[in-house]
């Protein structure tokens, strides 16, 4: 069985779309989506409009900090506001009240057969925690250990694509994965994933990340694609966002 991973779209229609064109080329038999569906994009109808839709063919789905943001957006207004509050006012005035109620009643995590899917990390997830660095991953898997969540797991939130894994001893190592090469993950291997961004990426890299998880071969491959990313900035002006977030879309960052 093949699992796509795709986390962070943040209402990125052109990128949402080109990664579940891909995706269906890789033959995969299920989507979760890792949230963070909107804030920042131009596009949060028709994003959440796809994904709820994949929701009721089996998509699994989770909570964002975003998403959150969206349906409670800050207070804060003028020289308090921040990007991302300004972001999150506009979105849930776009939103309808089916989507709102849809994103108020998924998931921070979702367990299944060894593998564990959170938007950010399994410790505390709902504080938002980044999983950025050896010992916050270290953090993250052994608090999904300890629940005996699995010894797999996958996370979004920091918009690059990262694999930690535990070999002969407690402490994690880092890999940074090469886009379409397959990376062994045997279930004795405890590991947690950063699957990327599909609609943000920030490592100087315009192009859409995601990841597929191979339960079968047990392999994970991480992928970059390529989308009409100038569209998709087009749009957020049209929309009259803050440039900066058609600026991030252009440089990858």
């Amino acid at each position: 069985m093949k699992l796509a991973l795709i986390s962070d779209i943040h209402a990125n229609r052109q990128a949402l779309q080109a990664c579940l064109a891909h995706a269906r080329q890789q033959g995969v038999d299920q989507f979760a989506f890792l949230g963070d569906l909107v804030g920042y994009g131009a596009d949060p109808v028709a994003v959440l409009d796809e994904v709820m839709n994949l929701a009721l063919q089996g998509a699994l789905v989770l909570l964002g900090n975003h998403d959150e943001m969206a349906l409670n957006p800050p207070s804060a207004q003028g020289a308090e506001a921040t990007l991302g509050s300004q972001s999150a006012q506009w979105t849930h005035e776009q939103l309808s009240a089916a989507h709102r109620e849809f994103l108020s009643h998924l998931p921070l995590t979702v367990a299944q057969d060894g593998l564990l899917l959170v938007h950010a990390s399994a410790d505390h997830p709902a504080s938002w925690r980044y999983v950025d660095g050896e010992a916050a991953a270290g953090r993250c898997l052994d608090q999904a250990l300890a629940k005996q969540q699995g010894p797999h797991v996958l996370v979004g939130h920091v918009h690059h694509q990262t694999l930690y894994y535990r070999g002969a001893g407690r402490n994690l190592m880092r890999f940074d994965p090469t886009p379409g090469t397959p990376v062994p993950t045997p279930l004795h291997r405890p590991m947690v994933g950063c699957v990327g961004s599909c609609g943000q990426p920030r490592d100087g890299d315009a192009r859409a990340m995601y990841a597929v998880y191979d339960r079968t071969l047990q392999k994970i491959t991480f992928h970059r694609v390529s989308y009409n990313h100038a569209e998709a900035a087009a749009a957020i002006r049209l929309a009259g966002l803050p440039a900066y977030f058609s600026q991030r879309l252009e440089r990858g960052r």
